[in-house]
């Protein structure tokens, strides 16, 4: 791998460089982009509000909004045949809701997407809509039918706009560790899962993931979360420039994290602008997070991993040959990411990436990443292979040797 310490002179060129980008952004774009959009009300925002109105059996509902905690004890006070009824009245409401139980979320974002899969089927045949119209809503209609399927374990669905969706690899609830895939930029539920270019999308990236842990160590109890459930930016233009969307998706990925069963240790492995998610969910993170991977990083909106205000160990991956080591590692006006994560003075614990091929590369099976990946999943510090320039990697880690 090649050295990723820039020379003075190219530190000096990237700065223009991001300056330069800076200014065509906001005047192709304008400074109100860089506001947060408001949102329209969406079918799970319907779901919820008829939750937070309903009642089962003469009880009130919780606070959809409650503690994972409090929702969590009211689902295990039903029976089975409320807690049924509840996900057929409220498919979306109990789909999302951090706390219900795993295997009931599954059950009603089942029912959920059988529900957005007719919808869409409708709208396919809308004359109203344009043949580009019509072409998306089959495309929509063929992807929640594959989810709905009962083999599939989704966590979360929402099929507001370009849609949020969350799978599980594994058994969630008997987990011992658990590894979440933050994917970055052009995520929705369309690319959540391709047949082209398999491992560059959440699906492949997790299911990936997850053989790879169990061939480094069939024993483990792991499983993987495909975490799409936050709007990921469109493209390369403002809302993947700043954090108006990491903002939002940190917030998502500590409920997430904070409401999973047990007491499982957990390994998030960020990529792109999935790692910018990472960086601003950091400091709020519950201490079950034990580690932090991330890949073709832009930043973290930290200077420093100290910086990040986590106890878990920071890694970093970058191939030689991503092209986002070109783009600036630095913030001006709200834009950009900061420090570049596997620079020596970031901190992080730098691992090889040897293999792995361009920017979407790092899950590919016989990847230094991946095989690093899954030893860290599994907890196998001992067996990481570091990268040839991180002085970091073992640091803290007393009895290990290098692989």
């Amino acid at each position: 791998m090649t050295s990723f310490d820039s020379s003075p002179q190219l530190g000096v060129w990237r700065a223009l460089l991001a300056l330069t980008v800076v200014f065509v952004m906001l005047a192709t774009t304008g400074w109100t982009a860089v506001r947060q959009h408001n949102g329209a009300g969406s079918p799970l925002e319907a779901t919820l509000a008829a939750w937070d109105r309903g009642r089962i059996d003469g009880r009130d509902l919780p606070d959809s909004g409650a503690p994972a905690v409090r929702i969590a004890r009211f689902f295990a006070s039903l029976t089975a045949q409320q807690r049924t009824r509840l996900a057929a009245r409220y498919p979306l409401a109990v789909g999302n809701m951090n706390g219900a139980p795993v295997q009931l979320r599954y059950h009603a974002n089942r029912v959920a997407l059988q529900q957005a899969r007719a919808i869409e089927k409708k709208r396919v045949h809308d004359d109203r809509l344009s043949p580009v119209g019509k072409q998306e809503a089959e495309r929509r209609m063929k992807r929640f039918g594959v989810m709905m399927r009962p083999d599939r374990q989704v966590l979360a669905f929402d099929p507001m706009g370009s849609g949020r969706m969350a799978e599980v690899y594994g058994d969630l609830d008997r987990a011992a560790r658990v590894s979440v895939v933050v994917p970055g930029v052009d995520t929705n539920v369309l690319t959540f899962e391709r047949t082209q270019r398999k491992y560059a999308a959440p699906v492949g990236m997790a299911q990936s993931l997850y053989r790879a842990e169990r061939a480094v160590d069939p024993r483990a109890r792991t499983a993987v979360i495909a975490w799409a459930d936050y709007t990921a930016p469109v493209g390369l233009g403002v809302d993947a420039a700043t954090s108006m969307r990491a903002d939002d998706g940190a917030v998502r990925l500590d409920s997430l994290v904070s409401a999973l069963p047990g007491r499982a240790a957990v390994a998030l492995y960020c990529h792109s602008y999935g790692s910018v998610v990472c960086g601003v969910a950091a400091h709020r993170l519950p201490s079950r997070v034990t580690d932090i991977a991330v890949a073709g990083s832009p930043g973290m909106r930290a200077d420093s991993a100290t910086g990040l205000g986590s106890r878990a160990r920071i890694w970093a991956a970058r191939d030689s040959d991503d092209w986002i080591q070109d783009v600036p590692h630095m913030e001006v006006g709200g834009l950009g990411h900061g420090a570049d994560p596997v620079s020596a003075g970031f901190g992080a614990r730098v691992v090889s990436a040897d293999r792995a091929r361009g920017h979407t590369g790092y899950f590919e099976p016989g990847t230094d990443s991946l095989r690093n990946f899954a030893q860290i999943g599994v907890g196998a510090y001992d067996k990481v292979r570091c990268a040839v320039q991180s002085v970091a990697c073992r640091e803290g880690m007393s009895g290990t040797t290098a692989a």
